[in-house]
């Protein structure tokens, strides 16, 4: 080998990789933080409706006694979909806002500051997560993946991508 050709099999890749979209200018991403609470109120709400299920109803979601592995593997999510939907379908559709988003005044638009269209919200940013957690294992590698693409300078996470999404300060 010659003395100017060097062998840098070892060396860093040198493309230059850039994060995608931010906001538009003139808005805001939301922060961290205010996503964070969000999804933990919207938790909690669903665990209450769910909770509500397990009253009202001869079916108890917390209680898989009497089913097959598969059936409350396929059944709790399903169900956990519906009552998302039930809870936060007109939010979604009128203003692109769960409960927490609404509460802590955060909305899901397009990279253009434009609405997200109920299709793409329900399909593609919430239906491919909820149809990949029915996957053994798959939906905690998911859930974890997701929630770490969240640190990129995009504050946007897996699902985000997913539905050419973001997060802005309502």
């Amino acid at each position: 080998m010659s003395s100017d050709m060097q062998d840098d099999r070892f060396a860093p890749p040198r493309a230059h990789v850039e994060d995608v979209e931010t906001a538009a200018e003139g808005m805001q991403l939301a922060t961290r933080g205010t996503r964070l609470g969000a999804a933990i109120i919207d938790v909690v709400i669903a665990m209450a409706a769910m909770w509500v299920v397990s009253v009202v109803t001869p079916w108890n979601p917390f209680n898989t006694e009497g089913f097959t592995w598969s059936k409350a593997q396929f059944l709790s999510p399903a169900l956990g979909f519906l009552l998302f939907l039930a809870v936060n379908g007109w939010l979604l559709a009128t203003r692109g806002q769960t409960v927490g988003k609404s509460l802590l005044k955060i909305r899901i638009a397009r990279p253009d500051g434009s609405p997200a269209s109920l299709g793409r919200l329900i399909g593609l940013r919430y239906g491919v997560g909820s149809a990949i957690n029915i996957i053994p294992a798959a939906g905690q590698v998911w859930g974890i993946v997701d929630a770490l693409l969240i640190f990129r300078k995009s504050h946007r996470c897996l699902h985000d991508s997913i539905a050419d999404t973001i997060v802005l300060k309502a």
